[in-house]
């Protein structure tokens, strides 16, 4: 980054190959990997493209700017939701669209928010099925900014669920009593209550690049099956966290956090599902070795598509605080309709260490827990998903 650009080999790479067709593509599969299926009632996704007039609405639909983060290139032809939309449906059905609102009250926009809402209305009224595009943005959330609206204070967020602007115009369209699908853009969780309640499906599509609208498009209709996972909890509320201040970990992250999220960290659906069975693992361990846990994986369903097969461990008899239980690896993989694959992961001998009073790093004999399925082993928390396998074992 500080070196002259002589030093620096990446320099010499000409814009031709940056810009070039296949890492074009790379962005959009990249793209297409991280979204998130976080709801998905009566199957009402995948659209089909013939489906009649779709409204495309929400201040995240057509700006270029919320697809690429605070750390970025410039990318020659970024693709926002809207033009991905436009393009998948060339031929097959029209497409209206409104910005509907701002990201927050306080911001600055051409027109008041009592326009911009009423243009949402309109275009929805003339729709058969509606994507709103919300969420927030790199202009909202980062570091240091000069920024104090509504949810906002110097890029760091003072509330975790929209603003309240972006909430009473999803109402406002969902009171239409048409099919809405919401789509999520941002960079931190949300806390979306009401609308995991009331919308049929939502989908978490993060700030996905230069690709992100073609992206977007081929999971909604159908061209891309999705199976991203979610990186971080999505809890229901601030007040579920302890205070900004408090540096200690009790309830903080999947790992120890006591209460019901409104998102589990490591969760996702997908057009399709799986099963796991044959879970096999050593029930007697040494200390020092590694472990291969193995099982395998079967897509039950009608369509083809991935699954994110995940390992969890608990410490079943530590005497210092550990973890609820913690992701100890994981990896994806693509399955046809009623394919089986056998999954084999492996824990590290440091996989069963604890950090002790002296702040220590140790590994102790005891009884450990093993976990494996497609989402992290909290049943209370994950109506209808599949169910996750696990086995006590001992080390020794």
């Amino acid at each position: 980054m500080f070196d002259p650009p002589e030093m620096v080999k990446y320099s010499k790479i000409p814009y031709s190959v940056v810009d070039c067709g296949q890492n074009k593509a790379l962005a959009r599969e990249t793209a297409q990997k991280s979204i998130v299926l976080l709801k998905n009632k009566n199957d009402i996704l995948p659209l089909k493209k013939n489906v009649g007039t779709v409204a495309v609405i929400g201040p995240n639909s057509d700006q270029t700017f919320v697809l690429l983060c605070n750390y970025n290139g410039t990318p020659s032809d970024p693709i926002t939701p809207l033009r991905g939309i436009k393009e998948k449906l060339a031929g097959f059905s029209e497409v209206l669209y409104a910005q509907g609102c701002l990201w927050a009250a306080g911001m600055p926009g051409e027109k008041s928010l009592e326009e911009l809402k009423k243009e949402a209305l309109e275009v929805a009224g003339k729709a058969n099925i509606i994507i709103m595009c919300m969420g927030i943005t790199p202009k909202l959330e980062g570091e240091e900014m000069k920024v104090t609206v509504d949810g906002f204070k110097g890029g760091d967020r003072v509330r975790i669920d929209l603003p309240d602007v972006q909430q009473d115009l999803i109402k406002a369209i969902y009171a239409l009593g048409k099919p809405v699908i919401l789509v999520l853009l941002n960079g931190s969780a949300l806390a979306v209550n009401w609308e995991k309640d009331n919308i049929p499906a939502i989908l978490e599509t993060w700030y996905g690049g230069q690709a992100a609208g073609q992206a977007l498009a081929d999971v909604i209709f159908g061209d891309y099956n999705p199976g991203g996972r979610l990186p971080v909890t999505f809890y229901k509320s601030v007040n579920d966290l302890p205070s900004f201040e408090d540096y200690n970990m009790k309830n903080r992250t999947y790992r120890y956090f006591t209460g019901e999220p409104l998102f589990p960290f490591g969760f996702g659906l997908s057009y399709t599902t799986f099963s796991y069975k044959k879970l096999k693992v050593k029930e007697t361990v040494n200390k020092g070795d590694s472990v291969k846990v193995a099982v395998n994986v079967k897509n039950t369903g009608k369509l083809a598509g991935d699954e994110v097969v995940e390992l969890y461990l608990s410490d079943l008899t530590a005497d210092v605080p550990v973890p609820i239980h913690a992701l100890k690896g994981f990896t994806r993989i693509h399955l046809d309709p009623g394919e089986t694959k056998s999954v084999v992961l492996t824990l590290s001998p440091d996989a069963f260490s604890i950090i002790d009073n002296d702040n220590q790093r140790k590994v102790k004999p005891g009884k450990f827990e093993v976990f494996v399925g497609g989402h992290q082993p909290d049943p209370k928390t994950i109506k209808g998903e599949p169910g996750i396998l696990s086995k006590v074992i001992t080390l020794i």
